[in-house]
């Protein structure tokens, strides 16, 4: 078995990983952005070195993201107790429903729309990284760009701390390989009405390097 696989969405996320890493065994690679292209390339890879003989040990899903906020702010550090597909499900008169309350059997579900974090490996990386933020993660195929939109997420998602566009879709592909998954965010913006002036990506992947040395 080889070391861990963390996969981000961009290259510039897996080079300020990279930066930071003390453990040469971790093996990073940017998979391209949203949940179902990132549960497909992470799939890919972990069939790919089970075929070689040499399968990971465990999969993390780590980059920037939006914090809400009073829960996690710009630059701060998140690590995702679960990591939920927050717009999986449907939409009705009464509002949102999640998939899991749509009544279709449990094997067509799969994860369902949340998949928790491994325990051992999220207690690992809270012991490295004691400052962290911890919470759920929601994943989006649409950042949330509104004030309507945010306060909804935060209605149907109290608990949440950020939100980015992969983790569950690694999530997943982790669960289907057997592989204990966590999610790994630095906060490059907050969550709200859309305004690219007030991201700070520079800060975020700054935070992303002095977090890699939790990565081994």
């Amino acid at each position: 078995m080889t070391g861990l696989l963390v996969v981000t969405a961009v290259p510039a996320e897996a080079d300020a990983v990279r930066a930071g890493l003390t453990d040469r065994t971790v093996t990073v690679t940017p998979i391209g952005v949203g949940p179902a292209i990132a549960g497909a390339a992470t799939a890919r890879l972990l069939a790919l070195a089970e075929a070689a003989g040499r399968p990971y040990r465990a999969v993390v899903s780590a980059g920037v993201a939006g914090g809400f906020s009073g829960r996690a702010e710009v630059g701060d550090t998140v690590l995702g107790t679960a990591s939920i597909a927050a717009d999986l499900g449907a939409e009705s008169p009464d509002g949102f429903i999640p998939v899991d309350e749509l009544g279709m059997p449990p094997a067509l579900l799969g994860a369902g729309s949340r998949v928790p974090a491994d325990a051992g490996l999220l207690a690992t990386l809270r012991a490295a990284l004691p400052t962290a933020t911890t919470g759920p993660v929601l994943t989006v195929s649409t950042v949330t760009g509104t004030r309507a939109g945010t306060d909804e997420l935060r209605r149907r998602h109290p608990e949440a701390v950020a939100e980015a566009m992969e983790g569950y879709g690694v999530a997943v592909a982790a669960a289907q390989a057997g592989l204990p998954f966590a999610e790994l965010r630095t906060i490059s913006n907050p969550i709200g009405p859309r305004d690219r002036d007030a991201w700070r990506l520079r800060e975020a992947l700054a935070a992303l390097t002095a977090a890699a040395p939790a990565l081994h």
